[in-house]
């Protein structure tokens, strides 16, 4: 069994007695904080050789499993990191997302997003991925946004992200997740930028070896200090 089948096993049966509907946001339980720990462990014992990178909206990414158009990372906001992106932070994923959150809180703004021929805000750009960067290319399509809803989850909730929706990522902290990923074929990512930006390449900053072990370290620090028992939280994904 690879890493995102026993993640999604272990969030399902973290969840089981407590979710009555498919609806509704499961809680992640110590099993995955404990599997977020033993892997942390091994990369700083130099048992696990995965190496963060410098995202652009401003958190460290371990992209830990990949295969099949599915993906297991742990994303990890810490102290000295800054978002920096080349469009805007509002961005819509080509896959469909589950994320547990470990620590601290996250949350999304919902965007509506709508074709505009009059007074357009935005421009519509396509990510496509490279082993070293991203090439970011504008489109055609000019539109607005206006926000439809705020969701913000804790440590220990676990919440849901289709594939296309527009959001914006708001984390006011330190914080970490454990996100699983599958990507929908022909979607590319895609983010709203400015009417006037051009075609661009983004290049993907590996951590250091020293980075690596202090965001290693940082995660360990807060699992170990996170209460045996958290509030069962449930909400309905947007």
């Amino acid at each position: 069994m690879n890493d995102y089948d026993r993640l999604l096993a272990l969030i399902g049966s973290d969840a089981a007695g407590r979710v009555t509907s498919s609806e509704r946001r499961a809680v992640a339980g110590d099993t995955v904080r404990r599997w977020t720990y033993d892997l942390m462990t091994g990369v700083l014992g130099g048992r696990v050789e995965v190496t963060p990178v410098r995202h652009p909206l401003g958190f460290l990414c371990f992209p830990v499993w990949r295969g099949g158009g599915r993906g297991v990372c742990v994303h990890v906001w810490t102290a000295g990191l800054r978002a920096q992106p080349t469009t805007s932070p509002m961005h819509a994923h080509s896959w469909d997302l589950l994320s547990a959150v470990l620590y601290g809180r996250v949350g999304n703004q919902i965007l509506d997003v709508t074709g505009a021929t009059d007074r357009p805000t935005h421009r519509i750009f396509e990510i496509h991925s490279a082993a070293d960067g991203d090439v970011v290319r504008a489109t055609a399509q000019l539109v607005t946004s206006r926000t439809r809803s705020t969701e913000h989850f804790h440590s220990g909730e676990v919440y849901t992200l289709p594939h296309g929706v527009f959001h914006v990522s708001d984390v006011p902290g330190e914080a970490a997740t454990v996100v699983l990923g599958e990507a929908r074929p022909g979607r590319p990512d895609r983010s709203l930028g400015g009417l006037a930006t051009a075609d661009h390449w983004v290049h993907r900053t590996a951590c250091t070896t020293t980075e690596t072990r202090q965001a290693a370290e940082t995660v360990l620090d807060h699992l170990s200090t996170l209460p045996e028992q958290l509030e069962d939280r449930c909400e309905r994904a947007t």
